[in-house]
């Protein structure tokens, strides 16, 4: 009938010990997501169809609080967004990336050309290493992409080039593993817009690729919950990665880290570009950990987030209420979350809860 002292004293414990393993994951990212930031699949047995974790398994205590947490720091950094710190911090950005900004489409051409050259060297890949192919025509198309990245005339075809390797990826591996890299086809759709020189429907170039880069990364989150056992020979390989941290909960925190950042991307112009900084920083280091085959591989990705951090002339249609971020973020988690798992049940008959 009485609750015992001990036990509730015991439970404070716990619940404060998971805050506490919560600030350090979120506020010490940058000490150990090189693991995060690496695309498991390139380096570890995987199976795309088989069960994920049950969402009632996801959704458990550290998830929320570290939902929360993210929360937090994401409103505050809106809150900022319009006041004398970040007119300050933007020119801090601007004096280091004008240069850049200057020159955008030039590097973006540039690093796609060194990617697609990089592929038909290795052979036998369509757009990323676990995409593997036997078919004579992808080096020769890999060629005729970078060369057409050459001249702007020719850009356009280079990105049907692209839409094409995506399309025989989809046919060979399936439209749900293909989900993992909408950026392809919004790098096509910034090629062929930069050589029209046209916009979207009113959305420049940059903010095409800059979306579907989003949407890639908040798609690539899930994936760390979802099946978080991938990762964990990574982590027994590189075991400094994890802070001292349970693997589980790493990857909890790994994936809450990288949704609210790649969400970050498709918000208000300082905020996306501190976000583009961050994740900058841990793809870079994660380069560092994992060798040329992650060079290659996250070069694209790489290019368009210097590309964001570079672009220095928002829109004023791009300001939006400090209050919308926590409303926004967990809106775009709940649509991420439910568009996986009834995706993958509809596809592969798994189970959701």
């Amino acid at each position: 009938m009485f609750r015992s002292p001990t036990r509730d004293a015991f439970a404070a414990f716990r619940r404060s010990s998971l805050f506490a393993r919560s600030i350090v994951a979120l506020s010490f990212w940058f000490l150990g997501t090189q693991g995060a930031s690496a695309h498991v699949k390139w380096f570890c047995a995987y199976d795309a169809a088989g069960q994920p974790r049950c969402l009632e398994n996801v959704l458990c205590q550290d998830f929320e609080l570290l939902l929360a947490l993210a929360l937090l720091w994401f409103f505050s950094g809106c809150m900022v967004e319009r006041t004398s710190l970040a007119e300050l911090a933007a020119r801090s950005l601007n004096r280091f990336t004008d240069g850049l900004r200057l020159h955008t489409e030039e590097i973006v051409r540039a690093v796609c050309g060194f990617f697609f050259i990089s592929l038909w060297a290795v052979g036998g890949i369509l757009l990323t290493p676990e995409l593997k192919t036997t078919s004579s025509m992808v080096g020769p198309l890999q060629l005729a992409i970078a060369a057409g990245l050459l001249s702007r005339r020719t850009m356009p075809f280079s990105a049907a080039g692209i839409v094409v390797l995506f399309g025989l990826a989809v046919r060979d591996y399936g439209t749900f593993h293909l989900a993992d890299y909408p950026i392809f086809l919004g790098l096509a759709a910034y090629l062929a817009l930069a050589g029209l020189q046209k916009d979207l429907f009113g959305v420049p170039p940059l903010d095409v690729v800059r979306y579907a880069t989003a949407v890639t990364l908040m798609w690539a989150s899930v994936e760390k919950w979802a099946y978080p056992e991938w990762s964990f020979p990574l982590l027994i390989e590189h075991p400094g990665m994890t802070l001292g941290l349970d693997s589980e909960f790493y990857m909890r925190a790994a994936g809450m880290i990288e949704f609210t950042l790649a969400f970050a991307l498709a918000w208000t112009p300082l905020v996306r570009r501190v976000a583009a900084a961050i994740l900058l920083g841990m793809f870079i280091s994660a380069c560092f950990e994992f060798g040329k085959l992650d060079v290659i591989g996250h070069s694209v990705i790489i290019v368009v987030l210097v590309a964001i951090l570079s672009d220095n002339q928002p829109r004023e249609a791009d300001y939006r209420a400090p209050w919308l971020a926590p409303a926004g973020l967990c809106a775009a988690l709940t649509v991420t979350l439910f568009a996986y798992y009834v995706g993958h049940a509809a596809i592969f008959n798994t189970s959701i809860l």
